[in-house]
């Protein structure tokens, strides 16, 4: 259900009924591409291909155009770089068919990362962080807010405590809001 919501946020599915309006505006083929332009996304599971970390942050943008300072900032974000730095090839190692030489929470980090690099307007986060501690979520997600303060993020989560410095938390359950509204501690 939860990650389905995110399907239909990108428009990779359509509703069956209803329809997707963001700031008034109504979102259909006409300027659908205009939309997911502006959304990065971090699945579940990270895709990352055979070739080097800095090619999988800039995925997809030809070697020559990659922007390196970009690449660093991104990693520092989301506390990927000083990993990246100590290693003996540092950003151009390669990570392996599917990131087999990397742990999940660095491939995680790397996705991240790449989600960053984009430089959208709008972020969602698909149980990004799952995979990492609580220190290294909560410095990603201190880093994340605090670079990219005009950033619109949306994250799903099963760890409440990922959820603690969001303006606003929507639960579902069986495909029902059951709460809307800020950060609650319950004790």
């Amino acid at each position: 259900g939860k990650t389905t919501l995110f399907d239909l946020l990108m428009c990779l599915l359509y509703p069956k009924n209803g329809f997707l309006s963001v700031d008034g505006q109504i979102i259909d083929r006409s300027n659908i591409e205009s939309w997911r332009s502006q959304i990065s996304h971090v699945p579940q599971n990270i895709y990352l291909s055979d070739g080097s970390i800095k090619e999988n942050i800039a995925f997809g943008i030809n070697k020559g155009d990659i922007d390196n300072d970009l690449i660093k900032e991104c990693s520092s974000i989301a506390r990927i770089s000083e990993y990246i730095e100590s290693l003996p090839d540092k950003y151009n190692t390669t990570v392996g068919e599917r990131g087999i030489k990397l742990s999940g929470g660095q491939i995680q980090r790397i996705g991240i990362a790449r989600a960053l690099y984009k430089n959208s307007s709008i972020l969602l986060l698909d149980e990004a962080t799952s995979a990492l501690d609580s220190a290294t979520e909560k410095k990603v997600l201190e880093g994340i807010q605090n670079k990219m303060s005009s950033l619109t993020l949306i994250m799903i989560a099963h760890r409440l405590s990922t959820l603690k410095n969001c303006d606003r938390i929507i639960k579902l359950e069986s495909g029902e809001i059951v709460h809307d509204g800020p950060y609650i501690i319950k004790g």
